[in-house]
């Protein structure tokens, strides 16, 4: 008698198993950040990962629900200088397409005030990150017709997109500011400036 034949979402799931499986084994403590940036492996491929605007994480078209498995993936995410955003372990690199940014800053605490304020963010996947030079926050969309869109550096060239509520308490803790020889509206952490948008570019956009 012949064994039956696994169907094809049955084999799709041994293949993300597997990688969930090999990234396991590549991330020791599951404490410190994998060394992703020390990793150039030769293989490459691509087997229909994606996330999407709004941070969803997708195998083939189909959510990722294993909350476990996407916070292995986010850990050994890298964005490499062609704009390119792959897992990376030390044996082969997996292309992941993002729609936006990988991560999204859901959560924004700020201690201190003034110049000695330190805005502290939780992304969707666990990471917590303060805001300041290494991790600076840039603002898109105040010189356009779109959303203003805050994005925050998590590690190397990788992003969170502030969530539109994250977005209103940033706007609200804002001063205005010279920056320059510009007037802005800004936001302070870490002891660094980190501009919105110009003064009469806002007044503009309330008219």
């Amino acid at each position: 008698m012949k064994k039956p034949q696994p169907d094809r979402q049955e084999m799709e799931q041994e293949g993300a198993d597997a990688l969930e499986a090999l990234i396991s084994r590549s991330v020791s403590n599951g404490r410190d950040p994998a060394p992703v940036e020390m990793w150039e492996p030769d293989n490459c491929r691509d087997i229909g990962l994606s996330i999407g605007a709004d941070g969803t994480w997708l195998y083939k078209d189909s959510p990722i629900e294993r909350e476990r498995m996407v916070q292995l993936f986010s850990s050994v995410l890298r964005k490499d200088e062609d704009g390119q955003t792959y897992l990376v372990t030390p044996v082969e690199k997996v292309v992941v397409n993002v729609a936006d940014a990988p991560f999204i800053a859901v959560e924004c605490v700020s201690s201190g005030v003034g110049k000695n304020r330190v805005l502290t963010f939780r992304t969707n996947v666990g990471d917590v990150v303060e805001a300041g030079p290494d991790h600076p926050i840039h603002f898109d969309g105040a010189e356009e017709d779109g959303p203003l869109k805050p994005y925050l550096r998590v590690r190397g060239r990788l992003q969170a997109l502030a969530t539109r509520a994250v977005t209103f308490d940033l706007v609200a803790m804002a001063e205005p500011m010279t920056v320059g020889d510009v007037e802005v509206l800004a936001v302070h952490s870490r002891g660094a400036v980190f501009p919105i948008a110009p003064m009469d570019r806002l007044e503009a956009m309330g008219e």
